[in-house]
């Protein structure tokens, strides 16, 4: 006997014609859009926006450090609270070394680069610790009194450095030290928040306190 498979055949359907098709998307188009819309918004959000809603607020909550920490002095500008100033008289006073340009400058700001083992700052340190040594003899001298900061601007010296020089600016103004010894005391700022930092002295200030010590 022979068996019989019958195969039905799948109906052809054919499209019609007259029926539209919806457009198929552009993958290129929408990513080129979403990205030069992206770049737009951020950089009027962050660019333009975000740095205006910062310095607002910094001109409202804290005005003076906002206008640079400035310093007056009968409506002048003498200097800033975060800038070293070259102080050289004895009657003064002086700020750490400084590699920023020809010393102190804002433009320039930077330290030496120099190597621990570098013959040149050894020299200098060791000729700037000799000169210093025979003026407070027995007395150890401050580190920072004879090493640049990072930036060579560093308005700030350590107690131990204004209590160093102390003596010297006391003989030649003609001083008390111990009239002396209060100003420095009352000049010197303690830890941030108590524990952020170490005390120091703003060189600027403390000069300014001096001027006016009748």
């Amino acid at each position: 006997m022979h068996s019989t498979i019958t195969v039905q055949e799948e109906p052809t359907i054919h499209a019609n014609p007259n029926v539209s098709r919806p457009p198929e998307p552009s993958a290129r188009h929408s990513v080129w859009k979403t990205s030069i819309l992206f770049t737009l918004v951020t950089a009027v959000v962050f660019g333009l926006g975000y740095p205006l809603l910062m310095t607002g607020l910094a001109t409202v909550l804290f005005p003076h450090q906002a206008d640079g920490s400035l310093i007056l002095r009968n409506g002048q500008v003498i200097g800033s609270e975060l800038l070293a100033q070259s102080f050289t008289s004895d009657k003064y006073f002086h700020p750490r070394p400084s590699a920023a340009g020809n010393g102190y400058d804002p433009t320039a700001s930077g330290g030496t680069n120099l190597a621990q083992s570098n013959k040149a700052l050894v020299t200098r340190i060791q000729g700037d610790i000799d000169k210093l040594a025979a003026q407070n003899q027995g007395k150890p001298v401050p580190i920072d009194m004879v090493t640049t900061s990072g930036s060579g601007l560093d308005p700030d010296i350590t107690p131990d450095n204004a209590y160093y020089q102390l003596p010297r600016v006391a003989a030649a103004r003609g001083i008390d030290p111990d009239r002396l010894r209060k100003l420095v005391a009352d000049h010197t700022a303690s830890r941030d928040l108590g524990i952020l930092g170490e005390p120091r002295v703003n060189v600027l200030e403390l000069n300014l306190a001096l001027d006016e010590i009748k």
